[in-house]
């Protein structure tokens, strides 16, 4: 599985997980959206959520963007490729842990690998970072269920349970 990312340099570099995956040769980072090679880019702000049958239809590259989530929307709409949204997961690093949706680059990255079933390379991703073993324990279980989904209808059906969950 390759990884992408696109990466506006908006984070402070000390706790930029793009620049370490990088670093480590786990993924290529850019600076012009045009030279991203075209995947399924992993888009807070996509109408569809990412499944299993995203992976089947021969899309074997994944795109991150590395921005601030204020500049995340306006960066999302101009990269080409297949935009998906990730279901609910908690964050386990050290800025926004237990917090939901708000993932750091190599925590969507990791899960994205997970969904498509690609478990070892998740953990190929996240074996640099103190917290990346605890990203995978803390959303073991909606990981597993959304690898078991074929499509987006039903990651999405899959999430609703755990925001139903939440609310109760």
């Amino acid at each position: 599985m390759e990884c992408h990312v696109y990466y506006e340099g908006d984070d402070d570099p000390e706790k930029c997980t793009a620049r370490r995956l990088e670093q480590f040769d786990e993924a290529t980072l850019y600076r012009s959206m045009g030279q991203v090679p075209y995947g399924v880019v992993l888009n807070p702000h996509a109408e569809r959520a990412l499944a299993p049958a995203d992976r089947e239809a021969g899309l074997e590259t994944l795109v991150a963007l590395d921005c601030s989530w204020e500049s995340a929307e306006e960066a999302s709409f101009q990269m080409r490729g297949v935009h998906r949204a990730l279901p609910f997961l908690v964050a386990a690093n050290p800025v926004n842990y237990g917090r939901p949706f708000r993932l750091t680059t190599v925590e969507a990255l990791a899960a994205a690998c997970c969904i498509f079933d690609e478990y070892d390379r998740a953990e190929q991703l996240l074996e640099p970072f103190r917290w990346g073993e605890t990203f995978l324990t803390l959303n073991e279980e909606p990981l597993r269920r959304y690898s078991e989904c074929t499509d987006s209808s039903e990651v999405v059906a899959v999430q609703e349970d755990y925001l139903a969950d939440g609310e109760e």
